[in-house]
């Protein structure tokens, strides 16, 4: 992914169904969003039309039927919206985002452990694991 792609929360929905399984139809999508956030058909459709418009997803036609695919990985959109967040909200300081979590937040045993591993990996350079 070259730049980021911004999704709207609305348009993240989408994305998920996707990310769960793919490919989806149009239908699909529709049943299970209706069901789930309680939209229009035509709503869902603006959505779909929006994240292809964005590049977020593709479709494959077959007869009448569309197939869509997501062109965006999770990976990719976590990546994206941790950046903006972290540079909207704490203007790139992750040493105090992490700070201000850490106060508000409480952490088992297990989650201290996991982020002992990750500081630790970082200090000796990111590669190994």
């Amino acid at each position: 992914m070259n730049a980021p792609i911004r999704i709207s929360e609305s348009e993240s929905e989408v994305m998920k169904l996707l990310w769960e399984q793919e490919p989806l139809t149009a239908g699909e999508i529709i049943v299970r969003l209706q069901r789930e956030m309680d939209w229009s058909d035509q709503t869902i459709k603006t959505f779909l039309n929006r994240l292809l418009n964005k590049e977020a997803i593709r479709f494959e036609k077959s007869g009448r039927t569309y197939r869509y695919y997501p062109l965006v990985t999770r990976d990719e959109y976590l990546r994206s919206e941790n950046r903006s967040f972290l540079n909207r909200v704490y203007d790139g300081a992750i040493g105090l985002m992490c700070a201000k979590f850490l106060e508000e937040e409480k952490l088992s045993d297990q989650d201290i452990e996991q982020l002992q591993r990750l500081l630790d990996k970082q200090k000796k350079g990111g590669d190994e694991a």
